[in-house]
C-alpha cells in the first residue's frame, strides 16, 4: 500500500491560501444569519470591510453571492437584512391562488396588461386555433404578502371562452373563472422550468437588479377532454421562489 507523505498532504494554511478572500467572509455571513431572524439588518460594508480586513470589493461580491442565493435582502437606500425563507411551491396543476392560500400567504395580483391578439406561429398549435384567430393576453403581477414574486403572462383561445373578459379581476383566480363560467376542469399540464437574467423590465416590476437570476416557467395547460386550454410564461425571482416536486419510480 502507497503511503501519502505529509509533502503531499495539503495543510490547512495551503487550503486557506487558495481560498477567495470573499468565500471566506461569505462563510462567516452564513454563521451569521443563521443566528438571525428574517428582516433583522446585517452590518454596512465599511464595517464588514473594517472587521475582517477586506475590501469593499470584496464584501461586495460575497453579499452580492447571498442575494442571488436569497439568503439576503438589499433595499435601495435601506440597508441590508436578513431574508426570509424562500416560498417552496410545489409543482403541481393548481393556480396561484391556491398555491399561496396553501401556504398560509395572501396572494394578490396587478393587472400590467390585457389586450386581444391575432394567433401566429407557434401558439397556433399549442391553443388549437387558427392562424389570425384571437387570442386573449393578459399580463400581471402576482404578490405574497405584497411581495412581488413573478410575472405571469396567460394566453387563452378567445373563440372558447368568449366574454371572459368580463368576468376577470386582477385579484381573482382565473381556474375558478374556467371552471364557474365555462364549466372547464383542469385535466394536466406539460411544465418546463428555465433560467434567465432579469432584463431592465423584469427588474423593475419584481424590485429585482438587472441581472438577477430569474426562474422561467412555461405551462401548456389541457382541459380533461385533452383540449388545449392556456399557454402561460412566468418569471419568479430566483432569490424568492424554490420548486418542489415529488418523484417516483415508473411502474
Amino acid at each position: 500500500m502507497l503511503e501519502t507523505s505529509a509533502a503531499q498532504e495539503p495543510d490547512a494554511g495551503a487550503r486557506a491560501m487558495r481560498e477567495p478572500k470573499y468565500w471566506g467572509l461569505k462563510r462567516h455571513l452564513l454563521d451569521l444569519l443563521a443566528a438571525l431572524p428574517p428582516g433583522s439588518p446585517i452590518p454596512t460594508e465599511r464595517s464588514l470591510a473594517a472587521q475582517f480586513d477586506v475590501s469593499r470589493t470584496t464584501v461586495r461580491q460575497a453579499l452580492a453571492d447571498l442575494t442571488v442565493e436569497g439568503r439576503l435582502l438589499r433595499v435601495q437606500g435601506k440597508g441590508t437584512f436578513a431574508a426570509e425563507p424562500k416560498v417552496a411551491q410545489r409543482l403541481q396543476l393548481s393556480s396561484y391562488t391556491e398555491d399561496m392560500r396553501a401556504q398560509g400567504r395572501e396572494p394578490s395580483s396587478k393587472l400590467i396588461d390585457i389586450v386581444e391578439i391575432p394567433a401566429e406561429g407557434e401558439l397556433t398549435t399549442l391553443l388549437g386555433v387558427r392562424s389570425g384567430a384571437k387570442v386573449l393576453r393578459m399580463q400581471r403581477l402576482r404578490l405574497a404578502d405584497n411581495e412581488p414574486m413573478a410575472i405571469e403572462t396567460t394566453h387563452l383561445p378567445l373563440g372558447r371562452f368568449r366574454g371572459l373578459r368580463k368576468y376577470l379581476s386582477p385579484g381573482g383566480s382565473l381556474y375558478q373563472v374556467l371552471r364557474e363560467r365555462f364549466d372547464v376542469e383542469m385535466g394536466h399540464a406539460e411544465e418546463t422550468i428555465e433560467t434567465a437574467l432579469a432584463g431592465p423590465h423584469e427588474a423593475e416590476l419584481l424590485g429585482a437588479d438587472v441581472g438577477m437570476p430569474m426562474l422561467l416557467l412555461s405551462r401548456h395547460s389541457f382541459d380533461t377532454a385533452e383540449r388545449p386550454v392556456e399557454w402561460v410564461r412566468s418569471v419568479y425571482r430566483g432569490d424568492r421562489y424554490k420548486f418542489v416536486a415529488e418523484l417516483n419510480r415508473p411502474t
